[in-house]
């Protein structure tokens, strides 16, 4: 680093520096002092003011907490909408009770005058009952061909067992037997809601800022989110998951942004490591609030009105500086900056940050601010085009399978509140699993591993039969655990792969896949009707083709990372770097999961899961 010492020389860089809080002071002459801030950028800024003290570390837990309950919203469908056991109404003249006091049997063994057996014989249909009540059942005591008998269907409405849900929306709007799609469609259009927030907030973002869009999610998923607890019909429920999904899009999209954009890079290792598992352990948590309320509507009362208290404090919140800066509003970004000062207990840096070294420390950022890329930038070249293809097929597989390992968990035979715990614990060393992996093998085969173990394990799963509950549970655990490990993967890998110039539009681009692929596989899940081993296929499928596409893409450990088109194109046709590369990025950039639909942080920027460049039409997590 260039400095200055006390009697104003330029030193050279092997020359030892005085603290950083020196840069600012009078020693340095004015035209000196602005040539060495130019060649500085906002990070250097945030240590002068503190680097990440007491402000930040208040900062990061306020924006954090909510993520307890983001996890929430995504796998809410599963207890919200889960089926209980059921059978047809036996005929509206007919009273069980009446008829087991008058037969003396228990009404269990009565079920079977009016219900026939399933295809497997173990339990009642769920779908059909006898069109005349068969009394002689009663005492056969030997096999009948119940297909012989005329059925119907349950014209009169279903039981709903009550030991495992009191009430759910299956049981409450009868989505089964031929309404069954429309218990997988509710977390569809909630995904797909998701998908709309970021578009739309990613671009509010960029107009408004991010904290004011931060604020107003938080109300609108308080609000909507409690108004769905309220809905008096599917549609009404649906029309406000849809518009909730969209709320938890600006939530995460607008926390996450203006969560790194006041962290010195130095301190985003940890803080990005551990603010992950928030969304892991808000997995756990939800499996702990659907136990104790067992009630739909409480349950989204309970997750969604907390957000209340989130949006009261959010207001002490602080703008982007950055954003602030980049969006000609220098004067309150140097504000807001002082602040920071002060809560760091740094007041004397009030005094020397004007908006001339304002200006300087971001000289780089207003610059590059100016230039803009577009989603078609991604397809113009060879070897970018050949990187956004296969990681359309990796993001969208990865998140097509992951979803579809998580939102069906009552096909395992075990009880779903400790199959949710269970999945949200694999994920905390299916991510440290996945880091080691990167180290040592690199970026490419982590990939191709994880993506076709994870099919592997899929389609071994197929095979065990349903009476083996804990193998079925380990593999789908293991499963869940490959396919996080992926999520953790791609997004290192993928920032890597892109150059500085259109990173963001690549991640913006490639994660809307990934939001397609969430948005598919609850709808898969109604292929069991044709087929039960036919999701299984489907996901295991779609896995073993992103692993096969992975294969082609650049290994980049150890790699220089890129800063333009070229660079990419000259470094994968095996010619000479450019001596102005950057070092690659290692694994210091924290952790990732789907569930936060993190960020990966580079050298002095925050790249998110958005297009934050105007005109890309692409901000989506």
């Amino acid at each position: 680093m260039l400095c200055c010492d006390a009697a104003g020389i330029l030193n050279s860089p092997e020359d030892s520096c005085p603290p950083p809080v020196l840069l600012l002071s009078s020693s340095c002459p004015p035209p000196v002092l602005l040539l060495l801030l130019a060649n500085m950028g906002f990070t250097d800024l945030l240590e002068e003011v503190g680097g990440f003290g007491r402000y930040q570390w208040i900062h990061v837990t306020l924006i954090s907490l909510p993520g307890l309950l983001m996890a929430s919203q995504n796998l809410l469908n599963n207890f919200v909408s889960g089926i209980p056991a059921h059978h047809c109404n036996p005929p509206t003249n007919q009273s069980l009770r009446d008829l087991a006091l008058t037969y003396q049997v228990d009404e269990q063994q009565l079920l079977k005058v009016f219900i026939p057996p399933d295809p497997s014989g173990n339990r009642l249909d769920r779908c059909r009952r006898y069109v005349e009540p068969q009394w002689h059942l009663l005492h056969l005591n030997g096999s009948l061909n119940a297909s012989q008998l005329q059925t119907e269907g349950c014209v009169d409405g279903w039981s709903f067992d009550q030991s495992e849900f009191s009430s759910t929306t299956v049981s409450e709007w009868d989505l089964v037997c031929s309404l069954r799609p429309l218990k997988q469609m509710i977390q569809t259009i909630y995904m797909g809601g998701v998908l709309t927030g970021a578009i739309i907030f990613g671009g509010l973002s960029d107009r408004f800022g991010r904290k004011s869009v931060l604020i107003w999610s938080y109300l609108q998923l308080a609000v909507l989110g409690c108004s769905s607890a309220l809905s008096p019909s599917y549609t009404a429920y649906c029309i406000f998951r849809f518009l909730s999904g969209m709320a938890v899009s600006g939530i995460i999209l607008n926390g996450v942004s203006l969560k790194v954009e006041w962290i010195p890079t130095k301190t985003r290792t940890l803080v990005g490591t551990l603010t992950s598992f928030f969304f892991t352990f808000g997995q756990m948590i939800l499996a702990g609030l659907a136990y104790w309320l067992r009630d739909w509507r409480k349950l989204q009362l309970v997750v969604c009105a907390p957000q209340f208290i989130f949006f009261a404090y959010s207001w002490w919140y602080a703008e982007s500086a950055r954003w602030l800066v980049l969006n000609r509003r220098s004067e309150k970004a140097l504000k807001t900056l002082h602040r920071v000062a002060r809560i760091n207990r740094r007041p004397e840096i009030t005094d020397k940050l004007t908006l001339e070294v304002l200006h300087s420390h971001m000289s780089k950022e207003i610059e590059s601010s100016r230039s803009s890329f577009t989603a078609f930038d991604l397809l113009k070249t060879r070897r970018i085009r050949r990187i956004s293809i296969c990681l359309i097929a990796v993001w969208f597989s990865t998140s097509f399978a992951y979803y579809g390992l998580a939102m069906d968990l009552q096909k395992f035979g075990v009880s779903i509140y400790l199959m949710q715990i269970i999945f949200g614990a694999v994920d905390i060393p299916a991510k440290f699993f996945a880091l080691g992996l990167l180290s040592y093998l690199g970026r490419r085969v982590s990939q191709v591993s994880c993506l076709f173990l994870s099919a592997v394990i899929i389609f071994a799963n197929i095979f065990v039969p349903t009476d083996m509950q804990n193998l079925r549970t380990t593999l789908a655990c293991l499963g869940k655990a490959f396919t996080s490990a992926s999520f953790t993967t791609v997004y290192l890998y993928t920032g890597e792969l892109y150059p500085t110039v259109i990173r963001q539009t690549g991640m913006g681009f490639v994660s809307t896949m990934a939001r397609i692929g969430s948005m598919a596989a609850p709808a898969v899940l109604i292929l069991d009707e044709v087929f039960p081993a036919l999701p299984s296929v489907v996901y295991g499928g779609a896995a073993v083709l992103a692993s096969g596409f992975a294969c082609f893409l650049p290994e980049t450990l150890n790699k220089p990372l890129p800063d333009t088109i070229e660079d990419v194109e000259q470094i994968r046709s095996g010619r000479s770097s450019p001596s102005h590369l950057k070092e690659g990025v290692s694994l210091k950039e924290g952790v990732a999961s789907p569930d936060d639909w993190g960020v990966v942080i580079k050298e002095g920027e925050a790249v998110k899961g958005i297009n934050d460049r105007e005109g890309s039409g692409l901000n989506a997590l």
